[in-house]
């Protein structure tokens, strides 16, 4: 979680929402990483989370991702829980709950729902209250700005 909560300043300077994602594999060794671009990219799947599992395919040169961990700052979305799904990525962990789009465990919980064909390990609120008070600041200073 460190290394995505790192990323975070990556996100941050280029004027994207701050989310960092690490991807890990079986053995323990980080293989892809990734950070909002919805703003560089003018694409909106360019989530922390679809840019991380992208290059993590591209890189194991399979989209299946079983026993690979994803570490994430935010509570996924419904399209990156998808996407986590799609991508059998065998364990989720994540820092801060999401109560406007989350679709894990807070708005939606897409993993245990019958739309989910895949098992997904979950772990929640890790470092939650960094991860909080790094979104909370970065949309504090957008609205001072405006």
């Amino acid at each position: 979680m460190d290394f995505a909560i790192a990323l975070v300043k990556d996100a941050h300077a280029l004027g994207e929402i701050p989310v960092g994602a690490v991807i890990v594999d079986r053995h323990g060794t980080a293989i892809a990483t990734g950070v909002n671009r919805k703003e560089q990219e003018q694409d909106p799947t360019a989530h922390a989370e679809i840019v991380a599992i992208r290059a993590a395919s591209k890189i194991l040169k399979d989209w299946h991702l079983n026993g690979c961990t994803l570490y994430v700052t935010l509570e996924p979305c419904p399209m990156c829980a998808g996407a986590i799904l799609q991508s059998r990525i065998s364990t989720l962990v994540y820092g801060a709950d999401d109560p406007k789009a989350g679709a894990i465990r807070t708005v939606a919980n897409l993993p245990d729902s019958p739309v989910s064909f895949h098992k997904l390990q979950v772990i929640a609120g890790i470092r939650e209250q960094q991860c909080q008070v790094m979104l909370q600041d970065w949309f504090r200073n957008i609205r001072n700005k405006s």
